[in-house]
């Protein structure tokens, strides 16, 4: 009976100060929103990406970052950090540790989609292989395959011809004399796959404009004739390797010994160093939504702090029928508690509209694939925490209204 007279009269001062409670509760929902999201974000990032790259445990490239590497090669987001001569491709594909070797050439655009030059390897190797939706994979020069995203977004279907552009930014400016055919439609894979464009690596070789360095001096192909090998180079090649011990044997040899190539091995290593770089910018992030719910739980009790002023009558009148003093003071208790998980509840959906927001805009800017919803801990902790903050939030105000006196607010008008 006292419960539910309780609940009453917490539920009536809500709805009396209903435009104070929807502020306090709002800025709780968009503190807990936020520590969702960033935790979110945060706990799938490093399992995202290396659960997208195509099986490929490492990357041979021109020397230099193996991050900058791993991010132009397996995600399309940087620029290559140089060529590699055809003859390492060469000598890669017959070291014996090496189960798989694929070469990908870059420089080139449609719409701000990357080209990626490679060959028809590629398709098999990739994951468990790259499955066609529509058409076929390419096999002569002047045919492309694309990515379901590409597709989606620019309405190229098969037969369609396209103009790719020079560099691995849209300039209309740039636009390439040679016509590509789309011969194929890759099924979504929800990895950074679905926003490129295949084409045999000869393709780009020959695109207009292009100039192969690969033995030291330029050269450009000639219509007719067949390209030199020494003359060749590719962006990187996408390695599959025979054991954990192959990968060590790489980089003594290419990292250590080597000075003209670079190996980014592991990828899951290389790209946890990301995450290392931007790591200040996370805690940055989670120690505002800190303290925006330090904010909100004070601004709880500011709230509750100025309606006793004007409730000090309906306590009294609340003592005078009998109403114990840890009675009246739990209503206060309780109001705060309320607030924090009102609070709590609304963060939660406004966390999931905000991870759509987020999820939608990386795979449109970068193809990689985040879950809107993914159960982790924070779930459980943060409505806790708010649970445990309002409490907190309610003590001071409990306390002056447990030591109130009966006698004046009696009086009171």
């Amino acid at each position: 009976m006292l419960i539910r007279a309780l609940l009453l009269i917490v539920r009536k001062s809500l709805r009396q100060h209903r435009l104070a409670g929807a502020i306090t509760s709002f800025s709780i929902a968009l503190a807990a929103a936020l520590i969702l999201t960033v935790a979110s974000l945060q706990l799938q990032a490093v399992r995202v990406l290396t659960s997208q790259t195509g099986g490929f445990e490492a990357v041979l490239g021109a020397r230099g970052s193996s991050l900058q590497l791993v991010l132009s090669a397996l995600y399309h987001l940087e620029n290559s950090p140089g060529n590699l001569e055809w003859s390492k491709f060469v000598a890669i594909t017959k070291e014996p540790s090496v189960q798989a070797a694929v070469p990908i050439a870059l420089g080139d655009n449609y719409l701000g989609f990357r080209i990626v030059g490679t060959l028809p390897e590629f398709f098999s190797a990739w994951g468990k292989g790259l499955e066609l939706e529509q058409g076929q994979a390419f096999s002569h020069q002047g045919e492309a395959v694309l990515g379901s995203w590409v597709a989606q977004k620019t309405g190229l279907k098969l037969g369609d011809r396209f103009h790719p552009y020079h560099g691995l930014n849209y300039d209309p400016g740039a636009q390439h004399a040679e016509e590509y055919q789309v011969v194929g439609l890759l099924k979504p894979t929800n990895t950074p796959q679905d926003r490129v464009i295949l084409i045999p690596l000869e393709g780009v070789y020959r695109m207009s404009g292009h100039v192969l360095r690969g033995r030291g001096k330029e050269y450009k192909p000639q219509v007719g004739q067949a390209i030199p090998a020494e003359d060749q180079e590719v962006s990187a090649v996408l390695l599959k390797l025979k054991s954990p011990q192959a990968g060590m044997q790489l980089d003594q040899m290419i990292n250590r010994q080597g000075k003209s190539a670079t190996l980014a091995w592991p990828v899951a290593r290389v790209v946890s160093e990301l995450f290392a770089k931007v790591g200040w910018i996370l805690k940055l992030m989670q120690l505002t939504t800190v303290l925006i719910l330090l904010v909100a739980a004070a601004s709880i009790t500011a709230s509750l702090c100025n309606t006793l002023q004007e409730r000090r009558r309906e306590f009294a009148i609340l003592r005078s029928l009998g109403a114990r003093r840890w009675f009246v003071a739990g209503v206060v208790s309780l109001e705060s508690m309320v607030l924090s998980l009102q609070g709590a509840f609304f963060g939660f959906w406004l966390h999931l509209l905000m991870m759509l927001g987020v999820c939608s805009w990386l795979r449109n800017q970068t193809g990689i694939h985040f879950q809107v919803w993914f159960a982790h801990p924070y779930l459980l902790l943060v409505p806790a925490g708010c649970l445990g903050l309002g409490l907190l939030a309610g003590l001071l105000p409990t306390w002056m209204v447990y030591r109130r006196h009966l006698g004046p607010d009696l009086n009171a008008n």
